[in-house]
């Protein structure tokens, strides 16, 4: 697979933040906490299935110290419609126990104190501290890796080794361009069927229509 040039990079970047300059993530939330918590159930499972979930987990447990002193087994009964949703449930009660002990019921908004809460990887920190304070970081969901690799911008075989590279290309712009890749990836350049004669505006910087995977 050819790989983008410097000229194509700086192309697909000016096109990218034109048409998602104003891009914001699909779920639903009103705060940080909520916003914490949709993230980490989104892994694994749509943005529409999570928004669908969340009201009413927001509304039994409104704050983390709430969360904290939930029922797991009703926990788990909300949220059994999500992937994962044992594993999930446990440590969403975990996270806000944390939150609550070590942070004061206050989300840290800090790299190295998000990845310390339970279900939080760098992946759902990136996302919520892209989101939440437009940080300058990257982060590769399924859509990011596919798209990033059919135009040439990375040919990593990991999720972790293509954030890297997309930081080293972009360098600037980088939550606005994380937000564009998902919804270009999400809407137009889907794994099956990617809409290339009709919706893309990015088909002269394409290199392939394989369905890349992170290994």
């Amino acid at each position: 697979m050819k790989k983008a040039t410097k000229k194509e990079i700086d192309a697909l970047k000016s096109a990218l933040l034109e048409r998602y300059a104003d891009a914001v993530t699909e779920l639903s939330y009103t705060n940080a906490y909520e916003l914490v918590i949709a993230v980490a159930l989104s892994a694994q499972c749509t943005d529409k299935r999570v928004n669908l979930i969340t009201p009413a987990l927001f509304e039994a447990y409104p704050t983390p110290n709430d969360l904290a002193n939930a029922d797991i087994d009703h926990v788990k009964k909300i949220i059994q419609s999500c992937s994962f949703f044992n594993n999930k449930a446990i440590n969403l009660i975990a996270m806000a126990k944390r939150v609550v002990e070590v942070y004061g019921g206050e989300i840290p908004l800090d790299e190295k104190e998000l990845v310390t809460l339970a279900g939080v990887g760098q992946k759902t920190a990136h996302v919520v501290l892209i989101e939440y304070t437009q940080a300058n970081l990257m982060a590769v969901d399924t859509h990011v890796f596919r798209v990033s690799h059919r135009l040439g911008l990375s040919d990593d075989l990991s999720a972790t080794s293509t954030e890297e590279t997309l930081v080293k290309k972009f360098k600037t712009n980088l939550h606005q361009l994380h937000q564009g890749l998902v919804l270009f990836g999400r809407y137009i350049c889907t794994a099956k069927n990617p809409k290339c004669d009709t919706e893309c505006f990015l088909r002269e910087f394409c290199k392939s229509t394989d369905g890349f995977k992170p290994r």
